[in-house]
Parts: structure tokens; sequence; C-alpha cells
């Protein structure tokens, strides 16, 4: 079991050398407005190994985003993420792409991350539209929290979901306050060592009330999985 072990760490060590030189390829190719970002999630606090480009200031050992949170928390079950649209908090719109690293057992430990600034682009879009005469697109990308540490990803991510309350925790009622816990722990925050501690920080209460809200809002949402399961549940007439 050692050995198998330790073949693996290996397995997985050689893979992210080899893609290394891999980051910067794909950067110089597409240029200043691309950013390669190379992920360890064995080391969720320091998971970025290897980065090429500045779109989102990543930079060696820092922390993973608000997107690997997620593929973390979905484990082996993760699947790539490819051309997706998102913008950074201080608006910047990428286009995005995230591949996630297996070794040759199929367990996921990594991903390879391709971020493209299309502001400009958009903007020029937009401007060709109106010029044409063309209605424009009115998605509202997401906002993806970014950072070199994790403390920093998660308090952006629990601010973001109290902008989305329109309220303080304080101001929350019950049924809120575990739909934010449920919110956090979907978004993968939870599967990050020390996150319950973070969240309950940022709110300003102890590390019990969140363990607590947590466990009620992971309950609440696995008694609704089983009632959508169970073969008794009434279906709707057409």
């Amino acid at each position: 079991m050692a050995e198998a072990s330790a073949a693996l760490r290996a397995e997985r060590d050689a893979i992210l050398a080899a893609l290394r030189p891999v980051v910067d390829g794909i950067a110089a190719t597409f240029g200043p407005l691309c950013e390669v970002v190379l992920h360890d999630y064995r080391d969720p606090e320091r998971s970025v190994v290897a980065v090429a480009g500045s779109v989102t200031g990543r930079r060696p050992g820092g922390a993973m985003s608000e997107i690997g949170m997620r593929v973390l928390a979905r484990g082996d079950a993760a699947t790539d993420e490819l051309n997706y649209r998102t913008r950074t908090p201080d608006g910047t719109l990428l286009k995005s792409s995230t591949v996630v690293l297996r070794d040759s057992t199929g367990a996921v430990f990594g991903a390879l991350c391709v971020n493209v600034d299309v502001t400009a682009v958009d903007r020029a879009h937009a401007l060709l539209g109106a010029l044409a005469g063309v209605p424009g697109d009115a998605r509202d990308e997401p906002v993806t929290a970014f950072g070199n540490d994790i403390d920093t990803v998660v308090d952006a991510l629990v601010d973001d979901h109290l902008r989305r309350q329109d309220r303080t925790w304080a101001a929350l009622d019950r049924p809120r306050r575990l739909d934010l816990f449920r919110g956090l722990d979907e978004r993968g925050v939870f599967a990050v060592r020390g996150a319950v501690e973070q969240v309950a920080a940022r709110l300003g209460i102890s590390r019990a009330s969140a363990y607590s809200y947590l466990s009620q809002a992971r309950a609440a949402t696995e008694t609704a999985r089983d009632h959508h399961r169970s073969p008794d549940h009434p279906r709707r007439r057409p």
C-alpha cells in the first residue's frame, strides 16, 4: 500500500513536471491577454505550482480559486469545464477553460486552467452590434473569486452571498442563514481545510455555530434529495 501511494505521488509529480513547459507554451501562443495556471490540489492553500501570464494576478504558491474549490468538492466525479465566461471582481471579462488532471487510477489531483481576457473583444463586439442595429446580448457573467491566499477567496465568497441577500448576517432569519451555508457548500468552500473556521470568523459567529448551520444545511439538502428520489413522491399530472 505504501509503495503504491509512493508510486502514485511520483506519477502525479511527473505529470505536473511535464505540463510546466506546456503552461509557458500556451501563454506565449495566445499573448499577453492569456494566463495559464497549473494547479496541484493536494495542497489547496498553495495549489498554484506554475503560472504564465497575468490576467487574474495569480502567482506560484497561491491558493486555488472558487473554481478549484468546486472541482475539489466534486472529487473524482469532477469533469472538465470548457469555454465558459466569468468576471473577476474588478470587472475583467474572461473566457476560461479548466481541464482536470487525473492519475492512472482516475483520481483527480489537479487542473490546468486557461484564462483569456476578452474584455476589449466584448466591447468591440457590442459596439459593432450597436452600429449594425443588432440587439445586444444581455448575458450577466458570474463573478469568480480569485486570490493568492485561500482566506481571501473564502471571504469573497461569503461576502458575495451576503450581497445577494442584501442583508447582514445578523439580519438574516434562520432559513436564509441555512441557504447561505448551503450555497457556500455547493460552491465547494467547505472542501478546503479550515474553511468552516474562516467562514465563522467572517460572519462573526462561533465555530460551533458554523458547524451547526453547515450540518443542518446538509441534512436539509439530503432530505430533499431523498424525497425527490422516493418512489412514493407524488408526480404532477401533465
